[in-house]
């Protein structure tokens, strides 16, 4: 897809990938890999021309710079919304107790359209969730029945956001 300059843009936004070909081994940027992701974090739309121009490449090598970082499952290039402009006033980190296999439950817990974040940890939780819902009903009913009549959900315990005071994502070229 190129602009209206005719100038090839920045892939279109695809799931995020976690890659466990290599589970602890860290994709290495050099400089201008981080200074291409950069400027992809501050506008997800700038060309390849533009970019190539700001960290002095050529087009095609940050076309071919930004590909092998997708495809190594290291980035994605996605459009990141606020929420509450789209209707979704209340969002939540749920932790989860649980017994049994908790790959299997945190599998669950992604497939639901709710649940945008899912780790699983050590600690006080086995599993922690992020979701987003509507309104407060929307989240008593996610918690009642999705997430707690899971078989192997112990307990949970919810922190509803009252206000988001920071959110990024920039943590990528440090």
């Amino acid at each position: 897809m190129t602009n209206p300059d005719g100038h090839e843009l920045a892939p279109a936004p695809v799931p995020f990938r976690v890659n466990h070909s290599r589970p602890g081994a860290a994709f290495q940027l050099d400089e201008l890999s981080k200074a291409i992701v950069e400027k992809l974090q501050q506008d997800g739309r700038r060309s390849y021309a533009g970019i190539g121009k700001a960290v002095g490449l050529s087009e095609a090598a940050v076309r071919q710079r930004v590909q092998r970082m997708v495809d190594a499952g290291v980035m994605q290039i996605v459009a990141v919304t606020d929420p509450m402009q789209l209707g979704f006033a209340r969002q939540a980190m749920i932790g989860i107790r649980c017994t049994g296999d908790t790959t299997k439950l945190g599998e669950k817990l992604a497939a639901m359209d709710s649940v945008d974040y899912v780790v699983l940890t050590a600690g006080s939780f086995d599993i922690i969730v992020e979701v987003v819902c509507e309104d407060d009903d929307s989240l008593l009913e996610l918690l009642n029945t999705q997430i707690r009549s899971l078989p192997g959900v112990i307990s949970t315990e919810t922190l509803v956001y009252l206000k988001l005071v920071k959110q990024q994502y920039n943590w990528g070229t440090r």
